[in-house]
């Protein structure tokens, strides 16, 4: 997946970023807007998990969305 295509569409991939890590408010969702270390920072935070669990989920969520 190509971050930057995600930057530039974040509005459409907010709601996946969402049903994804619930804990994540709109707040966190717009200050992340596409930027992939934010999200990872951002879940770190909310979650409690480590960087390399981080890293797995969201290869997981860019393997699921990919089109």
């Amino acid at each position: 997946m190509n971050w930057d295509i995600v930057e530039g569409n974040w509005k459409q991939f907010k709601g996946k970023v969402k049903a994804q890590w619930g804990k994540l408010t709109d707040d966190h969702l717009d200050e992340i807007a596409g930027k992939r270390d934010e999200l990872a920072g951002r879940i770190q935070e909310a979650y409690g998990v480590s960087k390399d669990e981080v890293e797995e989920q969201i290869r997981r969520f860019e393997d699921q969305t990919k089109d």
